[in-house]
């Protein structure tokens, strides 16, 4: 093969060496009068000192609570300052930080603790309709009865303590605000004393990877991987002490903590939490009253952000870049970002939660085309290589499955070797399920996932190839297009469709819109038309869901004209 479907990252610049902790304080003695944290709805603006400072004494104290280095602290939040304070603290102090869904209700929860055997909880006490403290109480009802720090629950074996982000605490909890107490002389040389001992190697994170079924998969990830991941992906973006980046995506998630967070500390960047959740009004207000100059979020938080009917009435131009990540950006969408949003340096991102998690990232000086139609270039010091079915590498051009490896691979999910074999190869080779296609040049395309592909009559068919093209409809807004189990064929493809504010359309229209375009066996049998997608609070669009809610439809109707 004259030239595979292969690729490695390299750079002038070389990897972070250090710890998490570490790189806080090198920032901190860099750009400490610098703003390092700005969350407008808790009226927070603390400088990379203050934040430092915060992060030391929220360790030293964690660390008398008896935890150790490598025990596991869940941390069950919305975005909030003390989430930012927490994924450092325990960095300082060798503690496995485990991301828990905001979304998390009880079994979930209940697994989440329990796989990863959480000896600590920092919760919130609620967020939207969830009471996490009611929550903790059902699970765990001994706490009441119990002091701070010696919970002893038959549900949950191995958690001790559970800290509640608030002034006060109900019976059993600690409050968040006793971990913000100044630490005494004692406590704060027992951490310095830790310091040397801790390696950028050392696992310091746990998230959860969600899966269409069974119980999801605990990534466990490094200083290393997760610190240099976030410093390139913000060094492709030119990132500097001046920048100031707004996060709307979900801290639990690496978009939010890693390419977010952990971008910014390693640049001295400000980091703006705009509000707890995603709300598009919020998001513009932030950008303007904040002057930020990057945005982060998935395609869906652009759109909303687009269509929001005040739009146009927000200033948006100190904003220059961001990145674009978590889902297929659609073309229309990407270049209303770079024309209406003056985010013309904005960058697409491609990774996941196993890898850090950025394998590929755009660059501002990109040509167009490529910017809005694939996912960029290979990071520095990542491997990338395209696959068949049997495993071999495809020539250039050709589709298959993206593997890769490097730096950014996860040691493999917490306690289960089975399935961490399944996804990583004896040559150490990450298997992504996702179909892509590399150019001559590198650039990579993602094409669909490999569970995601229709096959109708024996035809292949990827949903991202019929997206693209409804998407020129100019009603439609919003597409999201899937199979569906089909006694004849096999399976036939269904489109879920959010047309614009104010456009209507009949499913003829949309088939007749089709009807010559494509092929034949692409036009979709089934149209329905939607307000909302079923999607997970980092906006990924759960396309399983839309499949039940289709075949509960369908067997219903059968049984209506049978």
């Amino acid at each position: 093969m004259s030239n595979p479907s292969y690729v490695a990252g390299t750079s002038d610049t070389p990897l972070l060496f250090q710890t998490i902790g570490a790189a806080l304080e090198n920032t901190s003695e860099l750009h400490g009068n610098r703003p390092a944290l700005i969350v407008p709805h808790q009226n927070v603006r603390w400088t990379y000192a203050e934040l430092n400072a915060k992060a030391s004494t929220v360790a030293a104290n964690l660390l008398a609570l008896g935890l150790e280095p490598g025990d596991r602290v869940g941390l069950w939040a919305p975005n909030c300052a003390e989430w930012v304070v927490t994924q450092f603290a325990t960095a300082k102090a060798g503690l496995i930080l485990v991301n828990i869904n905001p979304a998390y209700r009880l079994s979930e929860l209940e697994y989440a603790l329990n796989k990863v055997g959480c000896k600590a909880l920092v919760l919130a006490e609620s967020f939207k309709s969830s009471d996490y403290v009611g929550m903790v109480q059902e699970i765990a009802p001994e706490v009441a009865a119990s002091e701070p720090g010696r919970l002893n629950a038959k549900r949950l074996p191995d958690l001790k303590t559970a800290i509640v982000i608030s002034d006060e605490a109900p019976d059993g909890f600690l409050a968040f605000t006793a971990l913000e107490a100044g630490p005494t002389a004692e406590k704060i040389a027992a951490l310095e004393t830790l310091q040397p001992s801790l390696q950028p190697d050392d696992p310091i994170n746990i998230q959860f990877t969600s899966g269409t079924t069974g119980h999801p998969k605990g990534a466990t990830l490094t200083h290393h991987a997760i610190l240099n991941n976030g410093y390139f992906v913000a060094r492709r973006q030119n990132f500097s002490e001046h920048d100031k980046l707004c996060i709307p995506v979900p801290l639990y998630h690496c978009f939010g903590m890693v390419m977010g967070v952990l971008g910014c500390v390693t640049h001295g960047a400000a980091i703006v939490l705009p509000g707890e959740a995603y709300d598009p009004e919020t998001v513009l207000q932030a950008i303007e009253t904040e002057k930020c100059t990057a945005l982060y979020g998935v395609p869906t938080m652009f759109i909303g952000e687009l269509e929001h009917p005040n739009f146009s009435k927000f200033d948006l131009s100190s904003l220059r870049t961001g990145t674009m990540a978590g889902s297929p950006c659609p073309i229309e969408v990407m270049k209303r970002v770079i024309s209406d949003m003056n985010m013309s340096e904005v960058t697409i991102a491609y990774g996941m939660t196993e890898t850090a998690p950025v394998s590929f990232q755009s660059k501002k000086d990109d040509p167009l085309d490529k910017r809005v139609g694939t996912v960029g270039q290979i990071h520095p010091f990542v491997e990338v290589k395209i696959v068949d079915e049997e495993g071999r590498t495809v020539a250039r051009g050709a589709q298959g499955e993206l593997c890769t490896r490097g730096y950014s691979v996860m040691q493999g999910y917490w306690a289960d070797e089975e399935r961490t074999a399944e996804a990583i190869d004896s040559a150490h080779w990450m298997h992504t399920g996702d179909l892509a296609t590399m150019d001559e040049e590198g650039y990579v395309n993602i094409t669909g996932r490999l569970k995601d592909m229709i096959i109708r009559g024996g035809e292949n068919i990827y949903p991202r190839e019929i997206e693209e093209f409804l998407y020129t409809h100019p009603a439609i807004q919003d597409v999201q297009v899937f199979g569906v189990p089909d006694d004849r064929m096999g399976e036939e493809v269904c489109a879920w469709i959010l047309l614009r504010d104010g456009e209507t359309a009949t499913e003829d229209d949309i088939r007749t819109f089709c009807k010559g375009q494509i092929a034949h066996y692409k036009v979709p049998r089934y149209i329905r038309f939607v307000s909302e997608y079923p999607m997970t609070v980092t906006g990924k669009i759960q396309k399983f869901e839309m499949r039940n809610a289709m075949r509960d439809e369908l067997a219903l109707n059968e049984q209506q004209t049978a």
